[in-house]
């Protein structure tokens, strides 16, 4: 089945979890009032279904090639990515200054989530590009910026983020590839990086590389660090392009999945040094690189919304044409799948998992559009403190989700899933890479426990916990009994978080390592919690909107998918909180039974 977006599901999510009508009544979203959220989601979803969504199995059967440092890719990828370009649709984001339309998060949130359901692969490319102009407009020199910003912003100039090396993956500290001053200004950067996403392709005249390294002079460890930017063609003064530069794609992976996006090896400075540009100050590289970081981890998050989304269609389609034994309450002698319970039961869980997922990763974006717009300064700041809490959970729980989802697709198919033409194999496929890109879903849950959690001494947390305590009341107040019901499980399940987040504060404070051995459970529980309010608030806003006569059936689905998620999901609450509170010492100890 062709992936359709669900505008209208994504248009109604963005205001029940990020606000959007709110922010447009009060000025945060000024520039989407008028329909103008709307139209433009309309719009991308033409290029998801009809540009790139075709190209989807072709990018994974024919994949990319590499000869002589020459990348190719599938056939199609050219054109579509000149019409990503002609359609403006790299700049929805970037700053007016440089001809972008300044737009913000959460509708770009939209746009991603429907672009990488349509073909996962081929977004990876401008997904990076987006995090790397907003690196160079928080960070780069005005001279950086009149080169590069306004040809990145109109996606004539793509742009790769260059962090890993063989010896230097999640851990920074071994970086090897190192940075010379030169008296002219520039640096010359000699090196090896690994696992580059479009670090070398066909579909555009020149690509720019933001580069990690390290100076000679350089303090050991991550405090060492300097940023650069590396075109493939050097610039000439007037914009034009002139030599190449000393960079050179050695060759590229053959992987489990995304076969249409090149992970390339690139390598640095071969031929007496490729010419690099200083992105903000010496030593400070990497939390220049980190606003592009914190770009891709959301735009990862999204990545497992999409998946689930793209999985959930296709095997809902399967599910209502293939027949298969009789439902119990059947009359007639054999039923479509989709009328057994079990069947029932794995479709519902799909469903609301990545609504889950997508909650989540629109509530993030709705805050850190707020720690960018909001006019009252500590409004910003506790917006930015609040959009470090979550994007963790936006990357790592969406992305796990992305996981399982099309995991239960391959099962809704039966035999035929674990066939390749169903096309229900290739989203597990292509899903498995989210939760490792971008710093792996372990990674993000220590992030988590170790320095968001401790934020202002657990007050940033606490009053997440406070606001969707406050959902829960909502519901209560309806005097509805389902809803009555889907607040005692939302309610139950927030005690248990709670209590596991005071268990992993004191342990902060003295025996670390048991912090460490639950802080996955811990992101998964605040995942579940966070998405199961967030739904919560988009039962409350269904039910509303019907009080009011709106007569839309999708408000009953909407109802009916809350409710099932916290019967079905957020009732495991107290089995994360056991296992965090409870397991440390089994998990600390594994070295007995882990013995090579």
């Amino acid at each position: 089945m062709a992936y359709r977006a669900p505008v209208s599901e994504m248009v109604f999510m963005m205001n029940a979890a990020a606000g959007l009508q709110e922010g447009i009544a009060d000025g945060t979203y000024a520039d989407l009032a008028d329909g103008m959220a709307e139209a433009t989601l309309n719009e991308a979803a033409k290029y998801a279904e009809n540009v790139i969504g075709p190209l989807h199995r072709t990018g994974d059967q024919v994949g990319c090639k590499w000869k002589d440092g020459v990348v190719t890719t599938p056939p199609g990828w050219i054109e579509a990515y000149a019409q990503f370009v002609e359609g403006g649709w790299q700049s929805v984001t970037g700053s007016g200054d440089h001809g972008g339309m300044g737009l913000p998060q959460v509708l770009l949130a939209g746009c991603m989530d429907m672009w990488s359901a349509a073909n996962m692969a081929f977004m990876l490319g401008p997904v990076l590009t987006f995090g790397a102009i907003d690196a160079l407009e928080a960070h780069a020199s005005a001279e950086i910026k009149h080169t590069y910003l306004e040809k990145m912003i109109s996606g004539v100039w793509p742009a790769t983020m260059n962090l890993t090396e063989p010896g230097a993956g999640s851990d920074l500290n071994p970086l090897r590839t190192r940075a010379e001053r030169q008296g002219d200004g520039t640096y010359k950067i000699f090196g090896q990086k690994i696992f580059i996403t479009y670090g070398e392709h066909d579909m555009a005249e020149n690509i720019v590389h933001l580069v990690l390294a390290r100076l000679p002079d350089a303090p050991a460890g991550t405090k060492g660090i300097s940023l650069f930017v590396v075109p493939k063609f050097m610039v000439n003064a007037d914009g034009s392009l002139g030599a190449r530069n000393d960079v050179r794609c050695a060759g590229i992976e053959h992987k489990l999945g995304i076969h249409g996006s090149p992970t390339c090896i690139m390598v640095y400075g071969d031929e007496g040094g490729a010419i690099g540009y200083l992105v903000g100050e010496e030593n400070k590289g990497l939390a220049c690189m980190f606003t592009m970081m914190n770009d891709a981890r959301l735009a990862t998050g999204l990545q497992g919304v999409a998946i689930g989304e793209a999985s959930y269609q296709h095997a809902l389609a399967y599910a209502a044409e293939r027949k298969q034994g009789r439902a119990a309450d059947a009359t007639a002698s054999i039923s479509a799948i989709i009328a057994h319970p079990d069947v029932k039961r794995m479709l519902m869980t799909m469903k609301a998992l990545t609504l889950s997922a997508r909650a989540v990763c629109y509530l993030t974006a709705g805050v850190i559009d707020r720690s960018r717009r909001a006019t009252d300064p500590a409004a910003r700041k506790a917006a930015a403190e609040r959009a470090g809490l979550l994007t963790p959970i936006a990357k790592a729980y969406s992305g796990d989700i992305g996981n399982e989802v099309s995991s239960l697709g391959v099962q809704v198919h039966g035999g035929m899933g674990f066939i390749e033409e169903t096309g229900a194999a290739q989203f597990m496929r292509d899903s498995r890479i989210i939760a490792i890109y971008e710093g792996t879903n372990g990674i993000q849950a220590i992030d988590l426990v170790t320095r968001k959690l401790a934020m202002n001494g657990g007050a940033v947390m606490k009053a997440e916990i406070a606001d969707m305590r406050a959902t829960v009341e909502q519901l209560r107040a309806t005097n509805d009994p389902s809803f009555g019901a889907m607040a005692q499980r939302l309610g139950d399940g927030l005690d248990a978080f709670e209590r596991a987040t005071d268990w992993l504060l004191e342990k902060l404070g003295s025996t670390v390592q048991d912090a460490l051995a639950g802080a996955t459970p811990y992101l998964r529980l605040f995942g579940v919690m966070r998405g199961g309010s967030t739904l919560g608030a988009m039962a409350l806003a269904a039910h509303k909107a019907r009080a009011a006569g709106e007569t839309d059936p999708a408000h009953a689905g909407r109802i009916a998918t809350a409710r099932f998620f916290a019967e079905n999901v957020v009732v495991g609450a107290d089995g994360l909180e056991a296992t965090i509170t409870g397991a440390a010492e089994s998990v600390l100890t594994a070295d007995l039974a882990l013995a090579v």
